[in-house]
């Protein structure tokens, strides 16, 4: 049997019920099944997602409202300014931080959905016992668990990871 299209959501309404300062992901595609990811993302006036890196996925990141602008690289790196309607690729391995202007941003992410996380011991390694306890790297905002050992902010949803 073929999968039949049907609409998820309606940006408009998502935007108009969500809580005026709400910021990070308001919605997300969580359909069973699906080959890809997206999240509709506020970021309050002035708000940043701080420099981070994707190695595995490229993102398209489409401004819906408001303004900012995305830092290309390292510190000092290329600064691009975003508007509502422009349309960014975000190149896995890319470098990248966002800010948001002074009226906010609303961005719409989409990528490939990530495989599954699979942790396995270095060879030769012990193979009894419980496993390390990541919590700390699981974004307390969308649930997303970070490749990085020590996260400052979600690469899905800009939320700012818990001080250590």
């Amino acid at each position: 049997m073929n999968a039949a299209p049907r609409i998820l959501a309606v940006i408009d309404e998502i935007l108009a019920s969500a809580e005026p300062g709400a910021r990070g992901a308001l919605w997300h595609l969580a359909e069973p099944g699906r080959e890809l990811d997206a999240n509709l993302v506020r970021l309050p006036p002035g708000a940043e997602v701080g420099e981070h890196q994707e190695d595995v996925l490229d993102v398209l990141l489409v401004v819906l409202e408001g303004a900012g602008s995305v830092r290309a690289g390292a510190e000092g790196g290329q600064v691009l300014e975003l508007g509502a309607g422009a349309v960014l690729w975000l190149p896995r391995t890319s470098r990248r931080a966002l800010a948001a202007g002074a009226d906010g941003l609303v961005y719409l992410t989409v990528h490939r959905r990530r495989p599954g996380l699979a942790i396995k011991p270095p060879a030769g390694a012990y193979e009894g016992g419980e496993g390390p306890c990541m919590l700390d790297r699981v974004c307390p905002e969308c649930g997303r668990l970070s490749q990085d050992p020590a996260p400052v902010f979600c690469s899905r949803c800009g939320e700012r990871f818990p001080e250590r």
